[in-house]
């Protein structure tokens, strides 16, 4: 039997299929193992790396690594923002830029956009000043608005010709009647569905103050309480309602005004008081309302004192003062400006007024405050200088040619009002084109000239002002 399963093929191949085929099942059943434990090890391996926690100093170096990273991104901030205000050159106003097309073409644009009337500049130049507007009051600012036509309110069209016509004049008057303007367009105000008021007012302010910037520039005291109304609107709580929200920012800028004038006001002159005495011989130049009730305040007192009005054309505002003066009782004179030097030995005491007070401690005030400071300071005469705080702000300008006020030079040609008549007819100005007027509005002094500034906040020195901004800015 055996040797005839030995000698059949047939057999003898299908027993070694059967053991290949055993084999091959053996191979396959220890890959599946090996491979189950592979995926097992691999597994536990990551579950182990997830859960275990990193080191201290892996944790540190990884802190160390985000902070450079984050330094290095605001450095590289820095240096793009300072090339690219290197690139651009200083910030410089439009109302400084005038003499550049491009500026202009860009606020035109703007005051296009916001259906603003723009003013057209004079036809005579003067060239040291082609960087400044140079208006003229012959075509009125208003002769292209319709009724109702623009989103400005009747309120502020009629304030901003009362200042193209120099109805009123003064930072004190100008700043209250901005903010009565104010509060009568907010009074009037109605939030459209579904705006937010305090933005929505903000944008119907913009056009209203650009309206008043054509018509006359803005004064310190003006962009104190413009800022001071920004920062009010803003502040509104989202849930208030529209009516209470009104009434609030109308009480808070009539309280700007009745703390910041009114107040300011008795608080100075309980000070300025104090530096007249009897047989004292007081020069004041021009119109301050601020002066004028110092005065009236010491003569109250039964200080007996007497007063030099110094005025200075085109305006001549010093007869206003010496009219208040002399109906209140005081002594006075009245010497226009070329004769100061002459009747300064009989003066003991300088009062004067200012526009605003810059940051570097230089007096801004009407033109020919400086010729007063100056002729008293060569003779020894201390200058007091009058100002309320709000009247301080961060500019800082060292002469009067960078940035002013260029009146219109036909109130220079003009005069008093007598029979004589003008010193040059307008025909014949036009014509003449050898003649150009220049009429600036206001002058910077030196703090040097000046022995101290009244406020409410007391008696204080012009260098002051940095402290005093400072201060405010904490109180707002």
């Amino acid at each position: 039997m055996q040797s005839a399963d030995v000698g059949d093929p047939s057999k003898a191949n299908k027993a070694v299929k059967k053991s290949v085929k055993k084999e091959r099942r053996k191979e396959k059943i220890s890959n599946k193992g090996d491979s189950s434990k592979s995926q097992q090890q691999q597994s536990v391996q990551q579950f182990d790396g997830a859960v275990a926690p990193k080191s201290k100093a892996e944790l540190r170096a990884e802190r160390r690594a985000k902070q450079e990273a984050e330094r290095a991104a605001k450095t590289l901030k820095k240096e793009e923002q300072a090339k690219s205000n290197k690139a651009k050159g200083p910030q410089v106003s439009a109302n400084l830029q005038v003499d550049d097309p491009k500026v202009q073409k860009k606020a035109a644009k703007k005051l296009e956009k916001q259906q603003v009337p723009q003013r057209t500049e004079g036809h005579k130049k003067v060239t040291l000043f082609s960087h400044l507007h140079q208006y003229e009051r012959s075509v009125s600012i208003t002769k292209d608005i319709g009724f109702g036509s623009t989103g400005i309110h009747p309120a502020i069209i009629k304030l901003g010709l009362q200042y193209a016509e120099g109805i009123i004049t003064g930072s004190n008057a100008r700043c209250a009647a901005l903010m009565n303007a104010v509060c009568q367009l907010i009074a009037d105000y109605e939030t459209p569905p579904q705006k937010e008021l305090a933005r929505h007012l903000e944008s119907k302010l913009k056009p209203a103050i650009s309206f008043l910037n054509q018509c006359r520039p803005l004064s310190v005291s003006m962009g104190s309480a413009i800022k001071y109304m920004k920062i009010k609107i803003t502040k509104i709580p989202s849930d208030m309602s529209d009516d209470k929200a009104k009434q609030e920012l109308i009480s808070d800028l009539q309280a700007f005004v009745h703390v910041n004038i009114t107040l300011a006001k008795q608080a100075i002159s309980n000070s300025a008081c104090s530096k007249i005495s009897d047989g004292d011989v007081v020069m004041i130049y021009g119109s301050s309302s601020l002066i004028i009730h110092v005065l009236n305040a010491a003569f109250k007192t039964g200080r007996n004192f007497r007063v030099v009005v110094v005025d200075g054309r085109p305006k001549l505002s010093g007869i206003r003062a010496l009219r208040h003066l002399c109906r209140a009782g005081i002594k006075c004179s009245y010497v226009l400006i070329s004769a100061v030097s002459y009747i300064m030995p009989e003066v003991t005491k300088v009062f004067l007024g200012a526009h605003g007070l810059l940051s570097n401690g230089y007096v801004m005030g009407s033109v020919g405050t400086s010729l007063v400071s100056m002729a008293a300071k060569a003779r020894g005469v201390p200058v007091i200088v009058c100002c309320e705080a709000y009247k301080f702000c961060e500019r800082v300008q060292t002469d009067s040619f960078v940035n002013n006020e260029i009146g219109d030079p036909r109130d220079l040609l003009a005069t008093d009002g007598s029979s004589s008549g003008p010193l040059i007819k307008e025909d014949a100005y036009k014509n003449l084109d050898s003649l150009k007027v220049l009429h600036l509005t206001y002058d910077v002094t030196p703090p040097q000239y000046m022995a101290m500034v009244v406020t409410e906040l007391g008696m204080l020195p012009c260098t002051s002002v940095p402290v005093v901004l400072r201060v405010r800015s904490f109180d707002t």
